[in-house]
């Protein structure tokens, strides 16, 4: 790709992060891991589901989109890729903030696995209980 500007934007969601970059004078291509958008968020919904951001503010063939994201599994890694694209807007435009939060794409999910405790057999499940 030659070296055009961009606008970049790091999500997180679970254990994945994403780093979204958005190249100035696009047309709405999408590449992530190397890969076309559509070849690797495969699940239906998900490359909607990622670009809802720019959909939202009519940004969707202004921008092409590459994507480095690691880590996590398909549903956190979509979140990450999302919240990355709605961040990167932001730093095109500080005036579209208001429009995002008040659709829930600036939100960062904190909610994350919970450890496993000692004695038991996930984070709450308990062995079954035997009286004899």
């Amino acid at each position: 790709m030659a070296a055009t500007q961009y606008y970049e934007g790091i999500g997180r969601r679970k254990e994945a992060s994403a780093r979204v970059r958005l190249h100035t004078g696009g047309n709405g291509a999408w590449i992530i891991n190397d890969r076309p958008g559509a070849e690797f968020l495969k699940r239906a919904g998900d490359i909607e589901a990622a670009m809802a951001p720019l959909r939202l503010v009519g940004m969707e063939n202004v921008y092409n989109v590459t994507v480095h994201v690691a880590g996590g599994g398909i549903t956190g890694q979509t979140s990450a890729i999302q919240l990355g694209v709605a961040r990167a807007l932001l730093k095109v435009d500080p005036e579209l903030r208001s429009q995002l939060r008040r659709a829930g794409f600036l939100t960062r999910d904190a909610r994350v696995k919970e450890r496993k405790k000692p004695g038991l057999k996930r984070a709450r499940k308990a062995p079954t209980y035997t009286k004899r």
